[in-house]
């Protein structure tokens, strides 16, 4: 008869030393705002793009930023936003003052799928969000080639 009993042992996982065995524990939640004592990162550009049979209609997520500092272009059937985010922040506490300061740009550019009549677009900022109409250019289904 086999012996294929193991005996128990309630002190075998303190005699195994493994100093990384814990190392994922330790950055699970680490985030990079704590390098930055609180400041945000630049937020993600988030859009919504909708089609009608006459226009595009895209409302653009962009807190925080002055209208003044947001640009759009326009080639063709290619949208391109752009933004510049400041972001300043000072804190008092006793007799320390905190200064923290973040400078920075995000951009993002899609591909619709007909042109846009640049002359017809609108764009308008409200409450932290971009509104722009793009209507469709006329006539502007594309061009089929023959193979030959």
């Amino acid at each position: 008869m086999a012996n294929n009993l193991m005996r128990f042992d309630p002190f075998r996982d303190l005699t195994r030393f493994d100093p990384f065995r814990d190392i994922d524990e330790l950055f699970r939640d680490f985030s990079p705002a704590a390098f930055r004592g609180g400041m945000e990162v630049a937020p993600r550009l988030r859009m919504d793009v909708n089609e009608n049979e006459q226009e595009y209609l895209v409302k653009a997520e962009i807190p925080g930023v002055n209208k003044e500092d947001i640009k759009v272009a326009i080639n063709g059937n290619q949208v391109s936003l752009s933004a510049e985010i400041k972001q300043e922040k000072s804190e008092n506490e006793g007799g320390s003052l905190r200064s923290e300061r973040y400078y920075g740009q995000m951009q993002r550019s899609f591909t619709l799928p007909q042109e846009v009549d640049d002359e017809q677009a609108q764009a308008r900022y409200e409450n932290g969000v971009l509104h722009l109409r793009l209507p469709k250019r006329s006539g502007g289904g594309g061009k089929q080639l023959a193979i030959q």
